[in-house]
């Protein structure tokens, strides 16, 4: 059976996201925190969801722009890396664009980094002219090097690419690096990168007409405020309306305050919705400025 076309006229929201590996979890842990719900298939590579018609596809990360590019999926979580790729794939072959990252989700990071042997004595990417560097990202490997002007041969290897050189069959490597670990054992040290990347939530470059529309505005907003909760806690604290200005200096991460005056007193009361990390430092620095009675507590949804 042939996949749907792109522009099928559907009434439920498909997402797709890696079965396995380090995005997978994480992934749907965001989606259930936005108050997704489904009920797996057997073979548990599809899920019907139950509290919004939202349905989740497990696949293979690599799968995920394909299946947007052919009206599969509507929406994927995906890393940046293999997004671009793929998106670059297009371009080289004269083929449009047909996604786009939505929203960068702050997890899954790793960097493109070019590697080279420990040895060598880095003077700069000019260094690389007439090299062999093999990497998994060949696409974003000439896009990188035809901008910089240099020619190197792109040696296309699907795993174990930091092995090359030991091998012979490369000079130097273009590969995603999380810790540096792998590179380390194998005596090869990063010196430059290419593309900073995440698992980040992709859709179509043209707006859904029809009922989809409505679907993933309404997750886009709840995502929006799950990310924006991570670190999110509510201040609350007492102090006398002379000090209320400094305090609020003191608060360049929170949202416009509520501030109450207690009891027809010169004493007044605030709440104040803040983004940043609420330390013990922040705490003190608020007390010493004339806060009393600081409060700080979780925050479990929000809505704009």
């Amino acid at each position: 059976m042939s996949p749907p076309a792109a522009n099928a006229v559907r009434d439920r929201l498909r997402i797709a996201i890696q079965k396995s590996g380090r995005l997978g979890d994480p992934s749907r842990a965001l989606l259930t925190a936005c108050g997704l719900d489904w009920r797996e298939s057997r073979d548990r590579l599809f899920c019907y969801g139950e509290t919004l018609p939202v349905d989740l596809l497990l696949v293979r990360d690599d799968d995920i722009p394909g299946l947007l590019a052919d009206g599969v999926c509507d929406l994927g979580i995906v890393g940046r890396n293999v997004l671009a790729e793929q998106a670059a794939e297009r371009a080289q072959a004269g083929a449009p664009a047909v996604a786009a990252e939505l929203r960068a989700l702050g997890f899954g990071g790793c960097r493109l980094d070019i590697a080279v042997p420990e040895d060598w004595d880095w003077q700069g990417p000019e260094q690389l002219r007439g090299c062999r560097i093999a990497s998994s990202y060949p696409q974003l490997l000439r896009r990188w090097l035809a901008g910089e002007g240099i020619d190197a041969e792109v040696v296309m290897l699907s795993g174990s690419v930091e092995i090359a050189p030991r091998l012979g069959q490369a000079d130097a490597v273009c590969d995603l690096v999380s810790s540096g670990a792998t590179l380390a054992a194998n005596q090869l040290k990063p010196v430059l990168t290419l593309l900073r990347s995440e698992a980040v939530l992709a859709g179509p470059v043209r707006p859904f007409t029809d009922a989809r529309a409505a679907l993933m505005q309404t997750l886009l907003r709840r995502m929006d405020g799950v990310m924006r909760l991570r670190h999110s806690r509510l201040l609350l604290f007492q102090a006398e309306r002379g000090a209320m200005a400094r305090l609020i200096e003191l608060l360049p991460d929170a949202e416009p305050p509520t501030v109450l005056q207690v009891d027809g007193a010169d004493t007044l009361a605030l709440q104040a919705l803040c983004h940043g990390a609420m330390t013990w430092q922040r705490l003190e620095d608020l007390r010493h400025a004339g806060a009393r009675g600081l409060m700080v507590l979780p925050v479990e949804r929000t809505l704009a």
